[in-house]
């Protein structure tokens, strides 16, 4: 029993009954445990500017061959846009099929639009070249104050590509950044011991302040949400898992102490540094993993892009707001683009939505009021979806540009204790052949 009381999975797991039992039983001592929850991800909030931009820049720089770089961010976006745009599409038709709106009769007039007016209004200001313009930082420090993922990750690209290119003159910086990245993630797995505490302050929050009857007068509406996501993991990412050689059952098992961390905080970046490791140790090459984790948060959103268009029709459906199939695709078109906003504001979700809502004039900004009480039971969905996405999606951009170790994959997913170092499998960017073995490791 102690044994297995020891793995932090099952302390995560735990910690997320005890918090629902303690909202439900006590909702103002749950809701005065929300700093437990704020702390722990404000701890890994801390982390994640320095992992990320330690992680690409001393990968990047340790490439010999820049063309490659080139061919993982070309096929990293192709693969994200048609898995985003995929779930957006899964989720228009699951909620036209199982019409959680219909039959709420609520006249969009008589809607109290107070409670989301910080979202509206940000979300009027938002915009695609808003959002590509946003990826450049006024500074270099102001990107790291504010932690912006995109202009970190950015401004790593820039600076490991010019490290690359210095040479052998740059190796001793190159050092020091790899020694200093060890210790990041020391810091991590200290950090990551807390996971149980903060799982415990977010969940009785939740379900103190919202209380669980919330979530059951909304009940339909978010088993369309959790459904559809179960689909997209199972009907899409499944296939491409099997198609790529690996198991998804088994990537899944492989990542338990991550998505109970995600399922508990409701956050897809509280584990990102943990996700960036685990890539990296199932034979994902060091600049792949460190590119792609983080550029997933904001270009792979397949979570966020389900509760988008399910939202949306929804909202439609309770106001009865008749829309066409030509509306609906429209509706679907806009959030392609403005879903891949996603992880680059605070309130996110609210924001894109009001954004897509506000262009397209025909479903009413106000029904957004609608979602609010049980918004929070759905974030855990969508984060987990973002999560299992963004790693499948690395795996397989790995092992679509040849810098994945297939073997190493296997026996880390069979469980099988792998202490040798990652070797990166990197394909010559004009042959398409593997590196010889002597090369890669120079590489990684």
């Amino acid at each position: 029993m102690k044994r297995v009381l020891s793995k932090l999975y099952v302390q995560v797991l735990l910690a997320v009954v005890l918090g629902i039992t303690v909202g439900a039983v006590w909702p103002a001592a749950g809701e005065a445990l929300a700093p437990l929850g704020d702390g722990f991800i404000k701890l890994i909030k801390m982390l994640l500017a320095p992992v990320i931009f330690l992680t690409v820049v001393s990968g990047i720089a340790s490439m010999e061959n820049m063309k490659e770089l080139g061919r993982v961010g070309a096929r990293a976006l192709i693969y994200y846009e048609v898995l985003s745009t995929l779930a957006l599409a899964i989720g228009l038709v699951v909620v036209n099929l199982l019409k959680p709106g219909v039959g709420m009769n609520i006249d969009a007039r008589t809607l109290d639009t107070s409670s989301i007016a910080m979202y509206t209004t940000a979300g009027h200001h938002s915009s695609v070249t808003g959002f590509l313009l946003g990826i450049i930082p006024d500074t270099v420090v102001d990107a790291f104050a504010k932690g912006n993922v995109l202009q970190i990750l950015m401004f790593s690209i820039l600076l490991g590509i010019a490290l690359a290119n210095a040479g052998p003159r740059a190796k001793p910086f190159i050092d020091v950044m790899d020694s200093l990245m060890r210790g990041m993630f020391n810091i991590v797995n200290m950090v990551m011991r807390l996971a149980p505490i903060g799982a415990f302050g977010a969940m009785a929050f939740t379900v103190g302040k919202y209380g669980l009857g919330s979530m059951f007068s909304l009940g339909k509406l978010m088993g369309c949400v959790y459904l559809t996501c179960i689909l997209f993991v199972a009907l899409v990412l499944g296939p491409i898992c099997r198609y790529s050689g690996f198991s998804l059952w088994k990537l899944l098992r492989y990542l338990k102490d991550e998505l109970l961390t995600v399922l508990g905080t409701s956050s897809s970046e509280s584990v990102v540094p943990q996700l960036i490791t685990k890539m990296e140790r199932a034979g994902c090459s060091k600049p792949v993993a460190g590119m792609m984790v983080p550029a997933g948060l904001s270009f792979n959103p397949d979570g966020q892009a389900i509760y988008y268009t399910i939202a949306a029709i929804f909202i439609a459906q309770a106001t009865n707001t008749p829309l066409t199939l030509t509306d609906q695709l429209i509706v679907l078109g806009v959030l392609m683009f403005t879903s891949k906003g996603s992880a680059g504001v605070s309130g996110s979700g609210f924001i894109i939505l009001a954004a897509t809502l506000a262009s397209l004039g025909t479903i009413p900004v106000s029904g957004m009021v609608l979602l609010l009480g049980v918004d929070r039971f759905m974030s855990g969905a969508r984060a987990l979806t973002n999560t299992i996405g963004n790693g499948v999606g690395t795996l397989v951009i790995a092992k679509w540009v040849g810098a994945l170790d297939t073997a190493r994959l296997h026996k880390v997913l069979e469980g099988d204790e792998v202490t040798a170092p990652v070797v990166p499998l990197p394909v010559d960017a004009q042959a398409g052949h593997e590196v010889p073995e002597g090369k890669a490791a120079r590489r990684g």
